[in-house]
């Protein structure tokens, strides 16, 4: 889940806890996988990092596991509170707990720290898991919205932007991300890039709606007078690649990255 506020991850992104449920909960529906890596067991303590709005915290709450949410965003910290569960705001390179998880669980939130942060992050992480304990995550990995990406380069650069810059997303291979975990004390049982091609919600408006959420920092710096030129501009080129031409539906070209590594 996401995990980003400018001030705490360098990235331009800000979250709104409303456009986020209506147009960004596939990203907790289509966890399936890195949950049944996890295989929460009654019991353990269990740490959501970026939890977001708790949905997928409170999925993992049901296993009998005994589940503690963080995230950066106020917002999504006061929605996830808003379900009842164990949630503390903090930036994940700065997290306040040493050796008290039997695991560490992160969806879609790694990708918002950039690569100078990633060392401090993953050494919070470390700290915050006894020894032993698993650290279960996914994020994008290379190639992750590609298109998008370009798109959005294109556009905003006769702006005077650097969209990549504003976004601030780490999107790493396999092998750069192996190195990064082995390096601060983790030992890798397994890392996978997988291609996830994911249909927007939205219909023909999917691609505009997702731009508005999880890009919405990056397109706020557009002068105000050529925003909505500068998105119908970024539909425009990516019409071709990633909506169906009959249904008008979007797809994201997500390329996940997800692996299982121990603390040594």
């Amino acid at each position: 889940m996401p995990d980003s506020t400018p001030a705490a991850s360098h990235s331009a992104q800000l979250w709104n806890t409303t456009a986020y449920a209506a147009n960004g909960r596939f990203v907790a529906t289509l966890a399936t996988a890195v949950t049944d890596l996890l295989n929460p067991q009654p019991g353990e303590q269990i740490l959501d990092l970026g939890c977001g709005d708790g949905a997928l915290t409170a999925q993992l709450a049901a296993s009998g596991a005994i589940l503690r949410g963080v995230d950066v965003s106020p917002a999504m910290v006061s929605a996830a509170r808003a379900r009842s569960l164990q949630v503390d705001q903090a930036s994940i390179s700065d997290l306040p707990y040493y050796q008290q998880f039997d695991a560490v669980f992160s969806n879609a939130a790694l990708h918002w720290i950039p690569l100078a942060a990633q060392p401090s992050a993953l050494a919070s992480i470390h700290r915050a898991l006894r020894p032993g304990g698993r650290f279960v995550a996914e994020m994008g990995g290379q190639g992750n919205i590609a298109a998008i990406r370009t798109a959005l380069s294109a556009v905003l650069a006769p702006h005077g932007l650097d969209s990549e810059a504003l976004a601030a997303s780490f999107f790493p291979s396999p092998a750069h991300y192996r190195s990064l975990l082995e390096t601060t004390g983790f030992t890798v049982h397994s890392i996978n890039l997988i291609p996830r091609p994911t249909p927007l919600p939205g219909g023909s408006d999917g691609m505009s709606l997702w731009l508005e959420t999880f890009r919405n920092g990056v397109l706020d710096r557009v002068p105000d007078a050529h925003r909505a030129e500068a998105l119908s501009q970024t539909i425009a080129l990516l019409k071709p690649v990633l909506q169906d031409p009959l249904t008008g539906d979007w797809t994201a070209d997500y390329v996940r990255l997800r692996f299982h590594a121990i603390r040594s």
